[in-house]
């Protein structure tokens, strides 16, 4: 399990750049100077949300959970609708 986190956090911190805007969104007490000392360390980013939110340290697996999330690529759906048309 401890390796499958690790892989995890590795891949956050490879997109890191991509992810910023969404922690911003997600967790908006977050200062740019927080995000910048972060810089995709697991422990840093899970100490600044508690910091600025009270987090205790049993939500921290939440906040990982919540990483998971929103570092999952987005799938869109494309429906097709066609329309017959008949001659009277």
């Amino acid at each position: 399990m401890a390796d499958r986190d690790d892989a995890v956090w590795n891949t956050l911190r490879g997109n890191w750049n991509q992810l910023k805007g969404k922690v911003r969104e997600k967790w908006g007490l977050l200062t740019n100077d927080d995000i910048e000392h972060i810089g995709g360390h697991k422990d840093r980013l899970v100490g600044k949300i508690q910091e600025r939110y009270g987090k205790t340290q049993w939500e921290a697996a939440n906040i990982e959970d919540e990483l998971r999330r929103i570092n999952e690529p987005t799938t869109t759906t494309t429906t097709r609708t066609t329309t017959k048309t008949t001659k009277l």
